[in-house]
């Protein structure tokens, strides 16, 4: 059954912009289909990344970061990545579309290739790396299944800068090594640290492939083949294929050297060596119309190498070029390899001087190389590319200024949570410090948010235990537990929290607990009746008021039960006795006794304010200014008054007592 009529993508429209048509490939990161970009009607070659790595944030956030930076690479040898997006659960590139084989099915179809045409493989490829070296970046799995043929001939690397996004994610952490293990230096396999030269030491093994038919080192695990890249020297080719030239040997052994130091600086320095091998072979027969597709960048070597637009095509019936001296028309992006033109055996005098061509031939190509190399450098370095500075650490705007100053356009990218960086402090770039990139490239920053706080959600009236979870859940630390008398709140259960509901607290940060030590009943003698009641009523408890006389003045609760302090349970019966006054024939000191109608006049009244629900230090200025002492009961713990005593037309420096 074909797999591509059951892959969910096929026939969908990818970010409203890509048709996919159909799955031409499915590799262990990503499966690649081709499709329609049916903004710019152009097929376009779409790899979508596999759900576990789309899953991964810092894996997204590097390949977003990685694919910008290949996208500013414009060369004929490497496939050009057009855009980058992401659709739902859905991570992709679109990339240039190349119909053809890759490097492996050539391998696969014929076994070896001869030593010319191996170089002929290799010099585009080199080529390709060199201009991605100078920009930077670091391909990091060289191998044969990343070397496409196009059906026209031309040779293109691709999946730069993907292993590096690989790196990021969390599937790295478990010691796992990234890159094909056939081809990865000893010092991925130690460090996994990378560089250019960790390239050319592939390039070197795919040569060697190429020359033999097979990797140099086989082992019954991966580990094992890892083992022997650390400890052993790749064998010459020649003891292998024996009529391999002595010069490939020399380069595959430069470029395979154990010691990275040891080996050609990078891509552009092997590609400068391969070209100058390349020269010196024989001419295979098949090279002139074979090689003539295998396209490869100018790299500024031109020792038989033609570059760029420079394509010399045989003319028709198969002539040479040479002995017609027709050329046709040159292609643009397509190079071939140009044997030398014979001599003629009738002139001696120029067999003389082909004698001694090559010691000033190679003398000029040397100097044309080394300024061809020295002028790609200075191009990229100060022609059109420039190096993202080190901003992480500065605060955003100082940021901002130095980048937009450098000649960035930046953009401030979404704010991170961090433990340890203020509000506002650069975490990263992106791209990262170090890269180089095309004057005027889009720099976004990323800055911190600060530690991550969360709101203290409300745990009032929840038991220790579930108030525990809770906070727990909430991403914060239960911590301390203090108890308290309540005569709200039943034993055990929460009555407040420090901090309190609502407030922000850094992630995993501690909260501490007031727990109730039991639910107590309220204190409301010596209150009025009716405002012991309501205060009761309000409480939850049922209320039962008797009346008895009693010297207190009517009205006043003299006695309750259960008693104040009490411990009980929500909804308890509390039973108040009230005064109705003394018995008949009580005076009060202030009264005019019946049989002394002259016994002095009255005293002087003044009425007592009311002080309700007034805050309690209101409450006792008030009191104090109109005359009157105040003694404060304590029997909520609210900051309100919730009773006053006595109240109407009392003496001055009568006392007063209120509750809160």
């Amino acid at each position: 059954m074909d797999t591509t009529l059951t892959d969910p993508l096929v026939g969908q429209l990818l970010d409203g912009r890509y048709r996919v048509e159909s799955r031409i490939a499915r590799g262990g990161m990503a499966s690649v289909y081709l499709a329609l970009d049916v903004r710019l009607d152009r097929t376009v070659a779409v790899k979508v990344m596999h759900r576990s790595l789309a899953e991964d944030p810092q894996f997204v956030r590097r390949f977003i970061g990685e694919a910008k930076s290949v996208a500013s690479l414009s060369h004929p040898n490497i496939v050009q990545v057009f855009d980058q997006g992401t659709d739902g659960a859905n991570v992709y590139l679109s990339m240039e579309y190349v119909p053809g084989r890759t490097l492996r099915d050539v391998l696969r179809a014929r076994g070896r290739l001869p030593a010319r045409e191996a170089l002929e493989m290799v010099i585009p490829v080199l080529a390709a790396l060199g201009a991605a070296h100078q920009a930077g970046l670091v391909h990091r799995d060289v191998k044969p299944e990343n070397v496409l043929l196009a059906d026209d001939g031309r040779v293109k690397v691709v999946d730069f800068g993907l292993a590096r996004a690989i790196e990021a994610t969390n599937q790295t952490k478990t010691g796992m090594m990234i890159g094909t293990i056939g081809y990865m230096s000893p010092e991925q396999v130690t460090t996994g640290n990378a560089d250019a030269r960790s390239d050319v030491y592939a390039a070197g093994i795919m040569l060697f492939e190429l020359l033999t038919g097979r990797q140099p080192y086989a082992g019954e695990t991966p580990m094992s083949v890892a083992y022997r890249h650390v400890h052993e020297t790749v064998p010459m080719p020649s003891s292998i294929v024996p009529d391999v030239p002595p010069s490939i040997d020399a380069l595959v052994a430069a470029a395979t050297d154990k010691d990275p130091a040891a080996r050609p600086a990078d891509a552009t320095a092997m590609l400068v060596a391969s070209v100058e091998i390349h020269r010196t072979l024989p001419r295979t027969g098949h090279t002139g119309a074979h090689a003539a597709p295998h396209g490869v960048h100018d790299s500024g070597a031109h020792s038989g190498v033609r570059t760029g637009a420079h394509r010399t095509l045989p003319p028709p019936g198969g002539a040479s070029p040479f002995g017609s001296g027709q050329h046709a028309r040159p292609e643009a992006g397509q190079t071939m390899i140009q044997p030398r033109p014979e001599l003629p055996a009738d002139a001696p005098r120029r067999r003389r001087r082909a004698g001694v061509r090559p010691v000033w031939f190679v003398a000029a190509l040397a100097l044309v190389m080394v300024a061809g190399v020295a002028f790609t450098g200075w191009w990229f370095s100060q022609g059109r590319y420039m190096t993202v500075p080190d901003l992480v650490g500065q605060n955003l705007t100082v940021a901002r200024q130095e980048a937009q100053k450098a000649g960035f356009e930046v953009r401030v990218g979404k704010a991170r949570f961090d433990d340890k960086a203020p509000k506002d402090i650069i975490l990263d770039t992106e791209p990262g410090a170090g890269a180089e990139v095309v004057k005027g490239s889009v720099l976004t920053l990323i800055p911190s948010a600060g530690p991550e706080t969360i709101p203290v959600p409300k745990v009032e009236g929840l038991s220790l235990a579930d108030a525990r979870a809770k906070i727990a859940e909430a991403g914060l630390t239960p911590g301390r537990v203090s108890k308290s008398a309540s005569d709200t709140v039943p034993r055990d259960q929460v009555i407040r929290t420090n901090p309190p509901v609502g407030k922000r607290v850094k992630k995993r940060g501690a909260v501490n607990f007031v727990v109730s030590a039991g639910l107590l009943m309220p204190d409301v003698t010596q209150m009025m009746r009716d405002q012991a009641e309501k205060f009761l009523r309000d409480k939850g408890f049922q209320v039962q008021v008797d009346e008895t006389t009693d010297d207190a003045p009517p009205g006043t609760v003299i006695a309750q039960d259960p008693s104040g302090g009490a411990e009980v349970v929500a909804g308890a019966t509390v039973r108040l006795t009230a005064s109705r006054g003394p018995d008949q024939g009580f005076r009060w000191p202030w009264e005019t006794d019946p049989a002394d109608p002259d016994g002095g006049p009255p005293p002087t009244v003044v009425e007592v304010p009311n002080v309700m629900f007034k805050s309690v230090n209101d409450a006792v200025n008030e009191l104090k200014r109109a005359g009157f002492k105040v003694n404060v009961r304590k029997v909520v713990g609210t900051d309100r008054v919730v009773g006053e005593k006595p109240l109407g037309q009392q003496p001055p420096g009568t006392t007063i007592t209120i509750w809160h």
